[in-house]
């Protein structure tokens, strides 16, 4: 009895579709995982590693090859321009190398182990839900996110299987060899399925089949790397310039990188079957499912690693024709402040996304140092000017509040280790107290302030004398405190906790001659003596915030060292 051909053509679409999905949930975990354990280190080796375009590239490599994601990279790339701390230049080749690092997924996928792939699961969940140490389970985790994505590979190869003896489908492939068509085929699918490792894993698996040579390979694989980045390009449409010109770098290095090798793709294949594994033994569709998937891998990254060489010392006029397409935009005062670094697409590596929360606290911070500096000069000499400047200061700190606050939302719903919870929740109690000092002083000393002006009350000089040094303290004591909660440094942070003695000292001596002149001179004002009082509590406020930010520092560092010995503690029972 003959089978339906309907149904075996829903048999493998379906199969297709379902090995698909489960490819994308193991790639999903097994990256999910590595970001989690090596993120933060990422982020740290980008951060010094960045000095000359080789080290920058180099670096691009490494770390996209240890959390296997070029998008994390290009995430944290986009951040460090943002902040200043490397060029576009510098930005451009690490994302040459984010290619390079890249291919270690395909090198992956191309081994034929998906035998395996149930008894890597197995083991990756006995990890995962057995040992107690947190890293060792994302290490679990990582194992069944790789043997997901050797069994997907194998559900899709099992299920284009029949299509061996399927005529029109054989003779399509064919026209797979027109190098146009199949870079237009694959650019297109990667953009929709937003990944380049899952495309050319349905290639290798289309390929251990014998359905796909190697010249249709590489046609498909270099219309993946297009497709990959095109993705990006869309993703940043609405996003900050220096995320535009991130993206675009990407598009343009790949798009070169393929025309490049169009005309040259037949010599690349005569060098990869050279690299490559041979089965003269075999032959037809047999030898071409034997050899294909290592000759599609190895010709990824030959051509990722051969365009690295050979654009790296094209950076310069590239980053300077980005700039010239997509120029950088001032920024007018009028405008309302936006987040700078909180770039939604990061908020699934959540070591990166609470990176880019720092930087965005220090931004939030210094706005509310200069408030602090500015309100002091502004009641000591009735600045008017600098009374009105101050509301659109304070508009500036809530409205980066809300933000940060709102993206910190978004990031506790994501999986966080221990550390990562902690640092979330330390992160929302210094956005508030920023937000509060910001309030004390538009609220609060604003107010005071244009009493004195509308009052016409001037200050004595020997008011001034006693004002001066315990705002100055005021403020240096801010300026430590936030410095030290953006840099993580207990000692800068017991520094500020230890003024306490000394800016209450400072307050008492300035509110004990107010009372003593209140008291000895007979001209002055009721009006002046509550206004400076009034000053000086609200200046003694925003010290005990800043001393809370301080001693927040202090018991974050405090509980890090008792969870690390909880960990090592769990690691040896």
């Amino acid at each position: 009895m003959q089978t339906n051909p309907s149904i075996e053509i829903l048999s493998i679409i379906f199969g297709l579709i379902g090995g698909l999905a489960i490819f994308l949930y193991g790639i999903e975990q097994m990256t999910g995982a590595l970001k989690t354990i090596a993120g933060s280190k990422m982020k740290n080796l980008l951060a010094r590693m960045t000095s000359n375009r080789i080290k920058g590239a180099v670096t691009g490599a490494f770390a996209t090859a240890v959390v296997q994601s070029s998008s994390v990279t290009t995430v944290l790339v986009v951040g460090f321009i943002s902040a200043g701390l490397i060029s576009l230049a510098q930005a451009i080749s690490i994302i040459i190398g984010a290619n390079v690092g890249s291919t270690l997924t395909v090198q992956i996928i191309a081994f034929n182990v998906t035998e395996y792939s149930l008894l890597m699961i197995a083991l990756g969940f006995g990890v995962r839900f057995i040992l107690k140490n947190e890293k060792i389970k994302y290490l679990g985790l990582m194992l069944m996110g790789i043997g997901l994505l050797f069994l997907g590979m194998q559900f899709m190869s099992d299920a284009t299987r029949p299509l061996r003896s399927y005529g029109p489908f054989i003779y399509a492939m064919s026209h797979m060899k027109n190098p146009v068509i199949g870079i237009l085929i694959a650019a297109v699918f990667t953009a929709i399925i937003h990944s380049s490792a899952a495309a050319i894993g349905i290639v290798i698996a289309l390929a251990s089949q014998g359905f796909i040579n190697l010249e249709a390979g590489i046609s498909l694989v270099l219309g993946a790397n297009i497709g990959t980045c095109i993705t990006a390009l869309l993703a940043s449409i609405g996003n900050p310039t220096e995320s535009k010109q991130a993206a675009l770098s990407h598009v343009i290095i790949n798009i070169l990188g393929v025309l490049m090798w169009l005309p040259f793709i037949y010599r690349l294949d005569d060098f990869v079957r050279f690299l490559s594994p041979a089965f003269p033994e075999l032959k037809g569709l047999n030898r071409i499912a034997a050899e294909a998937p290592r000759q599609i891998a190895n010709a990824h990254t030959i051509f990722n690693l051969a365009n690295t060489i050979i654009l790296l010392p094209f950076i310069t006029p590239i980053g300077k024709f980005i700039s010239w397409l997509i120029p950088a935009k001032p920024v007018t005062t009028a405008e309302k402040i936006k987040p700078k670094y909180l770039d939604e697409a990061s908020l699934s590596t959540s070591s990166i996304a609470l990176e880019l929360v720092r930087m965005e606290l220090s931004r939030q911070s210094r706005r509310a140092l200069v408030m602090i500096k500015e309100i002091s000069d502004a009641v000591l000499f009735a600045d008017k000017d600098k009374l009105k400047k101050i509301k659109k200061m304070d508009n500036d700190v809530d409205a980066l509040h809300e933000h940060i606050i709102s993206y910190l939302s978004k990031l506790s719903k994501h999986q966080l280790t221990g550390d990562e919870s902690r640092l979330l929740q330390s992160y929302i109690i210094a956005s508030n107290y920023i937000e509060y000092i910001g309030d004390v002083i538009e609220t609060n000393l604003v107010t005071l302030g244009r009493e004195r002006v509308e009052a016409e009350i001037a200050f004595s000089k020997k008011s001034e004398s006693f004002l001066r040094p315990f705002f100055d303290k005021v403020i240096w004591c801010a300026e430590e405190s936030f410095t030290a909660f953006i840099e993580g440094n207990k000692k800068r942070a017991d520094v500020v906790i230890e003024m306490k003695k000394e800016v209450s000292n400072l307050a008492q001596l300035t509110q004990s001659h107010l009372e003593e002149r209140l008291n000895s001179e007979t001209n002055v004002p009721l009006a002046e003596y509550r206004i400076l009082s009034e000053i000086v509590e609200n200046m003694k406020r925003i010290y005990y915030l800043s001393k809370r930010i301080a001693k927040d520092v202090v018991e974050s560092n405090q509980k890090q060292h008792t969870a690390i010995i909880q960990e090592e503690i769990k690691f040896n029972e």
